[in-house]
């Protein structure tokens, strides 16, 4: 682990129940480097993470792991479906000892991405992996897709907490909006309920307010922003977290303030998605900030 973890974060990582989450966003918005950073900043907390990548690309971890691992899907399907599999098949561990999983997804042009979710969540079950001690449990899930195998951590309850991925545009708060009535639909029959949303600043920024009526008129919260940093971006080119790389930098510490957020604020809530003609009333309210 890198740089020394202060009593304080001790205390306030100890004593919690585990955390099981899922990061979902319109594609593009920057959820696989926020779980990236996110599950860094859990580790640098003292916690035990995993984190299983969603999406067919299998490019979650790879800031973790500083390379690219084999998939869940691809190694059933070169070892065959029948062979007995065990845990170091499937989870590789990175930076600080971190959890990786990547689902995968089929061949080009063959069968269902969503189905390599509940294919790969079926085999981890079959081999006790969520039966380990781990503190904090993340799914980064593809795009804003909640149907199928993409819906399976909300609709199966896998995730206590969702988490949105957006910035103060129209197209990625119209993704959360539709995320939301996902999670509204299976909430009400047992599944995950909506932990808030995080802001990611993009271009020139000063959005934060428009993420915020939003958050108000759903009935949630955003509970961080991360700035646009070239520091991020830099530390992507390298395969690394801004956590691995430059512990004590600026953005660093935003990414343990998130986590730390994460950890003390468990009032998760069922979403009030908003209708269209409210989304249209937004898209203006954004336009009139774009004017001034």
């Amino acid at each position: 682990m890198s740089g020394k973890q202060s009593s304080t974060d001790r205390q306030q990582a100890e004593g919690k129940k585990r955390i099981e989450m899922a990061i979902y966003g319109k594609g593009g918005i920057g959820k696989s480097t926020i779980s990236s950073n996110l599950s860094a900043a859990f580790s640098a907390l003292g916690l035990k993470v995993l984190q299983i990548g969603c999406d067919p690309k299998a490019d979650s971890t790879r800031n973790l792991m500083g390379k690219r691992i084999p998939t869940v899907l691809g190694t059933l399907r070169e070892k065959g479906y029948s062979q007995d599999f065990k845990e170091e098949d499937f989870i590789y561990y990175g930076f600080s000892r971190i959890g990786c999983v990547e689902a995968g997804g089929p061949e080009p042009g063959v069968g269902c991405a969503g189905r390599g979710i509940i294919s790969m969540i079926e085999t981890l079950k079959k081999l006790g992996v969520f039966e380990r001690d781990w503190d904090v449990v993340l799914y980064d899930v593809l795009g804003d897709i909640v149907c199928g195998g993409f819906s399976v951590p909300i609709r199966e309850g896998f995730a206590d907490a969702i988490y949105i991925v957006t910035s103060g545009e129209f197209m990625p708060l119209y993704a959360a909006n539709n995320i939301m009535k996902g999670i509204k639909r299976f909430s009400d029959r047992g599944g995950s309920l909506l932990g808030g949303l995080i802001h990611n600043s993009r271009g020139k920024g000063g959005d934060r307010d428009i993420v915020d009526e939003f958050a108000q008129l759903t009935g949630t919260r955003v509970i961080q922003t991360i700035p646009r940093s070239d520091e991020i971006l830099l530390c992507e080119l390298e395969q690394k977290t801004v956590i691995q790389q430059n512990p004590q930098s600026t953005i660093t510490q935003v990414f343990k303030d998130l986590a730390k957020s994460i950890i003390e604020n468990r009032d998760y809530q069922h979403p009030r998605p908003l209708p269209d003609d409210k989304m249209d009333e937004l898209g203006k309210f954004i336009a009139e900030n774009l004017r001034d």
